[in-house]
């Protein structure tokens, strides 16, 4: 059995999500390689469908919140998971890219000061500060993904119903004749 019109459905659902959660991380003035790592892949099974969502591994603790050593965000939305940092820290270098995009990396004439012994030092600080509060404070949840997800399956139910109806609908007109 085909179920086209479903899938389309499925499709055109997935197309939405992906679309809102990119919208939410421009708000949010987020990098982009986060965005562009958003992608969904449908799969319409004889017997089953399979809907699957991608992004890099860091959009799950993005998107839920990370509770610090000592600031807790509270429960989250939609029963997400809540992770915590209780030990470690996250690794001050993976903030590299994240403080020269932002401007806080040390500057020479408006350029990135580059590798001189000072301004690695000090980058070496900010990017060691940074890490630290993120580590005590955690992540807010900024639910770009959820809160996509959620506008997205509020159109759907009705329409995705009509449409799995009319795929049943071709199917019994087919075996019938």
């Amino acid at each position: 059995m085909k179920f086209d019109e479903t899938k389309r459905v499925l499709e055109d659902f997935a197309r939405e999500v992906v679309k809102g959660a990119k919208a939410n991380l421009q708000k949010q003035k987020a990098s982009g390689k986060l965005s562009r790592s958003i992608k969904a892949d449908v799969k319409v099974n004889p017997n089953s469908f399979e809907l699957d969502f991608e992004m890099e591994g860091y959009g799950a603790y993005q998107d839920a919140g990370v509770d610090g050593k000592k600031k807790k965000h509270g429960k989250r939305k939609l029963n997400l998971p809540t992770y915590k940092y209780t030990t470690k820290m996250p690794p001050p270098k993976s903030l590299d890219k994240w403080v020269v995009k932002k401007g806080l990396a040390p500057r020479n004439k408006g350029r990135f000061a580059g590798r001189s012994i000072s301004s690695v030092g000090f980058k070496q600080s900010i990017t060691y500060l940074i890490a630290r509060s993120i580590f005590m404070k955690g992540l807010e949840p900024t639910y770009f993904f959820t809160n996509a997800f959620e506008a997205a399956y509020k159109n759907l139910p009705k329409e995705f119903i009509n449409k799995y109806e009319l795929d049943i609908d071709n199917f019994l007109k087919f075996t019938t004749e």
